[in-house]
């Protein structure tokens, strides 16, 4: 793999309405020095047919995608649009229970897992991406991030945010270990944004390396947990997303990562 670094396109979800917007946004992100995208909130004109051509065009890998649940359902479609783009990573954007309630997340997991068993057996590996909403107790006490861990190993892996780990109080560092000990390739790919604090006291996303995540450890576990992509988000924030994705990737070539 010459590269290990992928944009996430929902930051630059804005720019990526139409075939002329996603096509300009590739375009800038490959001339920044991304060699891979992960392949979220494009328009609906957007299809993979022409989502692949822009790709190939601009000499962009499509590292992973996102997907919905109703997509991952049409089992025989998704695993025929990732077979075009030649991409075996794919991940549900978050589950979220309206009651907080522990049997809505059990349900959850048990249809997630399935159908994530499911999609290995073709090729495709489905991941869960979180957010800090799994880190709240739920009804009974528990907290649905557990739930997760419990019922997904061996079928579905995670695509740690380390950004809304941190925002749930968590550490990143202690989750990217305990969640790759579930389980072989259960971080295959990660989302590297970084958290600022304002002068109020608010938690701010910003650009890896500007904020105040402690990389060093993070990127140490990452590699020990044998993570094969590290994509990079910023969902809002105080900079233009294109400076943003620009800093971001100067910022980890510091850090050592290619």
């Amino acid at each position: 793999m010459s590269t290990q670094i992928g944009a996430q396109m929902y930051t630059l979800h804005e720019h990526t309405k139409t075939v002329s917007g996603a096509a300009e946004a590739c375009a800038k992100v490959k001339k920044m020095g991304y060699d891979a995208i992960q392949a979220s909130a494009f328009g609906a004109e957007v299809t993979t047919e022409e989502l692949v051509k822009i790709c190939d065009g601009e000499g962009l890998e499509i590292a992973a995608t996102h997907r919905s649940m109703d997509q991952l359902r049409d089992i025989d479609k998704v695993v025929e649009e990732h077979q075009m783009m030649k991409c075996s990573y794919t991940a549900l954007g978050s589950f979220q229970s309206a009651d907080s309630l522990s049997a809505d997340w059990i349900k959850f997991a048990a249809e997630f897992a399935q159908l994530a068993g499911e999609l290995k057996k073709r090729g495709l590996h489905v991941g869960y991406h979180n957010h800090s909403h799994e880190w709240a107790r739920l009804d009974n006490g528990q907290r649905a991030i557990d739930i997760l861990c419990e019922k997904l190993a061996g079928s579905a892996w995670f695509e740690l945010d380390m950004y809304w780990v941190a925002h749930a109080g968590g550490e990143p560092t202690q989750w990217i270990k305990q969640i790759a000990a579930a389980g072989e390739d259960m971080l295959p790919c990660v989302h590297f944004k970084d958290m600022a604090i304002s002068s109020k006291r608010e938690q701010m996303m910003c650009e890896v390396g500007s904020g105040n995540l402690s990389w060093d450890s993070i990127l140490e576990s990452c590699k020990a947990a044998g993570v094969r992509w590290y994509l990079v988000e910023r969902d809002s924030g105080e900079l233009d997303p294109y400076d943003s994705l620009r800093i971001s990737l100067e910022n980890m070539h510091e850090m050592g990562l290619k």
